[in-house]
């Protein structure tokens, strides 16, 4: 008994020992591996904190938009806001001196619609660049008014290509300044589109002096019409495209600040197809004001009491012709918003010139919105008075603002025709 008992002990005793010198290794790789308990509070299954009522709210909030976009309805129809902005653009001048006033601001002004006040809703003074088109008369006639108004001594044709030159090289500035000038007898031709380039005004001055009218009509209406809305014409002569007419924009479809057209004519037509009455309206509904150096005038002052009443057989303007022309120049200056200066002597013209540019430089700029939609083609006088002092008293017999008279609701674009 006893030796079956120590023989027993002993088997228990080898195999203690048999286990302790397996490695930890092995005995590691002998357990089946178990997933990592997620580490926390060491609480099992633990409950969810309870919600906050900040986050209660935002989850409120939330499903009541998502059943409003469930049961909301799409609609379709677009929202047109029409607005009808009118824009002036004034110059402030001292009746006595002439004097340019500047440094004005909004509570300065105020404009008269129909002689109804209206808000300002826009004002600038901007120190804005310049982008004019000068309109030459280029014709037979013109350099025989030239040429016996300064008695033969140089050529005639000087009368109108110096203004276009003076103002060219002296007030188009580059980078900012944009120039562009037609020439018209029978019809109007670009010598040169909008630029600003020194080298391309020079060829237009040039071009000019070479060479000599090849016509004596002058149709000064369409050259009028054909430099505010532009339209097909002959080819821009510069450009040596050999495609013998092109699309010109007009100086609506310009988008500048500054703009305006100096026009360099006798004022009398010939037999454009465009006929006073249509001139004006175009020049009215524009509100691009036209500077006008009219020419001729030393010519009609020597001979005025040589000639007839009316155009005689030869087709020589007579007196009425000349009275009308200026009269047309007056009232296209007028009701455009800008200045005619009947030049008769060659010193009068850099002071033109001078005032020319100081008016367009120092234009403000104002806009007000007339509101409800308008009749398209009705016509609306335009008023802008100006309390120089701010004591708001309008100044009506010391300061004069020169603006646009009259502003034309746009009509709506014609559909084009369809093939």
């Amino acid at each position: 008994m006893i030796n079956i008992q120590r023989i027993m002990f002993a088997t228990v005793l080898l195999s203690g020992l048999f286990l302790s010198v397996l490695s930890p290794a092995a005995l590691a790789q002998s357990r089946p591996q178990k997933p990592e308990t997620p580490r926390g509070n060491n609480k099992i299954n633990q409950r969810s904190a309870p919600k906050t009522e900040e986050e209660l709210k935002k989850e409120a909030e939330q499903r009541r938009i998502e059943e409003e976009e469930k049961n909301a309805i799409v609609d379709t129809e677009i929202l047109k806001v029409d607005t009808n902005i009118v824009n002036v653009d004034a110059v402030v001048l001292n009746k006595k001196t002439g004097q340019i006033i500047t440094g004005l601001k909004k509570e300065n002004f105020a404009v008269f619609e129909n002689g109804i006040k209206q808000e300002i809703a826009q004002f600038a003074t901007p120190e804005a660049p310049i982008t004019v088109t000068l309109v030459v008369e280029y014709s037979k006639w013109s350099e025989l008014f030239g040429l016996y108004g300064n008695g033969g001594f140089e050529a005639g044709k000087l009368e109108v290509v110096r203004p276009v030159a003076y103002f060219l090289s002296k007030f188009i500035k580059a980078p900012d300044d944009y120039a562009s000038v037609i020439a018209f007898d029978m019809r109007p031709t670009t010598i040169t589109d909008f630029t600003n380039d020194p080298n391309r005004l020079r060829q237009t001055i040039d071009l000019l002096l070479r060479n000599n009218p090849a016509f004596r009509e002058n149709n000064l209406f369409d050259a009028m019409k054909f430099a505010l809305v532009g339209g097909r014409g002959d080819s821009v002569v510069l450009e040596n495209t050999k495609e013998r007419t092109a699309e010109f924009g007009g100086m609506v479809d310009v988008k500048a600040k500054r703009r305006a057209i100096i026009l360099v004519a006798s004022g009398i037509d010939t037999f454009s197809k465009t006929n006073y009455d249509e001139a004006r309206k175009v020049v009215q509904n524009s509100g691009i004001p036209f500077y006008i150096i009219s020419t001729g005038n030393l010519f009609y002052k020597k001979y005025e009491n040589r000639l007839g009443a009316v155009d005689d057989i030869t087709g020589m303007p007579g007196r009425l012709t000349f009275q009308q022309a200026q009269n047309a120049m007056n009232t296209f200056a007028k009701e455009s918003g800008g200045v005619h200066y009947p030049m008769t002597f060659e010193g009068e013209l850099p002071s033109y010139l001078n005032n020319i540019n100081a008016l367009l430089r120092n234009q403000y700029s104002i806009a007000y919105d007339a509101g409800e939609k308008r009749e398209a083609g009705k016509k609306f006088k335009l008023e802008v008075k100006v309390d120089v002092d701010g004591d708001g008293q309008y100044e009506d017999k010391q300061f004069v603002v020169q603006h646009r008279p009259f502003y034309t609701t746009p009509k709506a674009p014609e559909p084009k025709n369809k093939k």
